[in-house]
């Protein structure tokens, strides 16, 4: 069913306050859509829609909200409510909730957990920001070597409906993790195999403290459904779900967006930052630009006599900067892709470029015959031709360098290379194609 008539329609029973019919109509749609359904409506109208919503549907549907809308259900929540909400949440998705709600609501929902998680979570808070420990979540199926392949489908049997994922099961010795076994593998062996005897040992984890970003490329990598996560002494404490790795891609993939947009990143929506804030991640970067940007004021200063003397030569100074800029660019964005996949590392500077050079001259060349052809027809002037075809191989050929070195430098010095995006690389390529051009214009015209 569409969006705009599912809203509709519960509008339309929420008004004649057929909550039958709302119930049954809302039972049948997936919990991320109710949650956008939600978003629609007054905070008065979602908990009475909420609370029409079956216990394990409810559930789900809130560990989909936005923390506004869960601060105000809970606000809204009285505690018998708000306990079985978090008896069907799962430990990660309950600390990240908490990361998000003030001080009064984080002390409520504490107090209505149940010890065992509550020790879970405060654990979990402990672990450095931005680490694989925030990410975990402890509610996975662990096994014993020991165990027949029947033994260890009766004990997923038995603890799998509270655990977060049972597709990949994790084999433990006195806590150690030693293996890691597939349901996919139990359920096509042998109920009298052992769990040796099938587990897999050449295993993939990250520690604890290893930085959260570097756990998403390990997915990426090795296309795994979860992460195993262990301490200083290789003893299991968690696992990381596919589905938290892609939240955290998607924030690196915002943040780098706004890098590259020469804006500072901000953790909340769009809507929900303010204006004072819009202009505070904005306006650093622009105060920057817009001063390099004198740079090439003073450069064009400096060859007044030549553009007196020619003043056509201004007429082509936007085509070669904004050709410049795009193709420094193009070479950036590569990079930058590059570094974060690491498809390419810093010591690979060279063979860059060397690449970037050669894919330079050849598109160089193309630029600045269709260039030149189209000077000799509309100014039939051969020198200015040759002045703008050199000063275009020369643009393309330096922005491509710039465009792909910089990226480098930064990661060299432990910078974001997405720093080092269009806006910064269009007003370095600015400066050296002023250069660039009225330098060689002066050889040639001799002023």
């Amino acid at each position: 069913m569409p969006e705009h008539s599912l809203f509709e329609q519960v509008s339309e029973y929420l008004a004649q306050k057929n909550f039958s019919l709302l119930r049954e109509i809302m039972s049948t749609q997936l919990p991320a859509d109710l949650a956008l359904l939600f978003s629609e409506f007054e905070e008065k109208d979602i908990l009475l829609l909420y609370r029409l919503l079956p216990k394990e549907l409810a559930a789900d549907t809130f560990s989909y909200m936005n923390s506004d809308m869960q601060e105000d259900l809970i606000n809204g929540f009285s505690d018998k409510e708000l306990r079985e909400v978090l008896d069907q949440t799962f430990i990660d998705d309950t600390v990240d909730m908490i990361e998000e709600m003030p001080a009064n609501v984080v002390s409520r929902i504490l107090r209505n957990c149940d010890s065992q998680s509550r020790n879970a979570i405060n654990q979990i808070l402990k672990y450095p920001e931005d680490s694989a420990g925030t990410l975990m979540t402890i509610e996975y199926v662990n096994l014993s070597k020991d165990l027949t392949v029947q033994q260890a489908i009766s004990r997923i049997r038995k603890v799998g409906p509270n655990k977060e994922t049972i597709y990949t099961c994790y084999v433990t010795e006195a806590r150690k993790l030693i293996g890691i076994v597939s349901v996919k593998d139990l359920l096509t062996a042998s109920d009298d195999i052992r769990i040796s005897d099938i587990m897999e040992t050449n295993l993939i984890s990250v520690d604890t403290s290893e930085d959260k970003e570097v756990v998403a490329h390990q997915f990426q990598k090795y296309d795994i459904l979860a992460l195993p996560v262990v301490d200083a002494e290789n003893r299991l404490v968690g696992i990381i779900t596919f589905d938290d790795a892609m939240d955290v891609i998607q924030e690196e993939n915002t943040e780098d967006i706004s890098i590259m947009a020469a804006m500072t990143p901000s953790d909340d929506s769009y809507f929900k930052t303010s204006v004072f804030s819009q202009v505070k991640n904005r306006i650093f970067w622009l105060i920057i630009l817009m001063l390099s940007n004198a740079i090439t004021g003073a450069i064009i200063n400096r060859y007044d006599d030549i553009i007196r003397a020619l003043p056509i030569l201004v007429s082509f100074m936007p085509m070669l900067t904004g050709t410049g800029g795009n193709c420094g660019s193009q070479s950036s964005a590569l990079m930058i892709r590059g570094l974060a996949l690491d498809e390419i590392r810093t010591g690979d500077f060279l063979k860059v470029m060397w690449k970037e050079f050669r894919i330079a001259i050849i598109i160089s060349a193309i630029l600045a015959v269709i260039n030149g052809a189209r000077i000799l027809i509309f100014y039939h002037n051969p020198t200015l031709a040759i002045v703008l075809t050199l000063s275009i191989i020369a643009t393309v050929v330096l922005s491509k360098l710039i465009g792909c070195l910089l990226p480098i430098f930064a990661k060299v010095i432990h910078l974001d290379p997405a720093v080092m995006a269009g806006p910064l690389i269009s007003t370095i390529v600015d400066i050296c194609t002023t250069l660039l051009y009225y330098t060689i214009a002066i050889q040639f015209f001799n002023i």
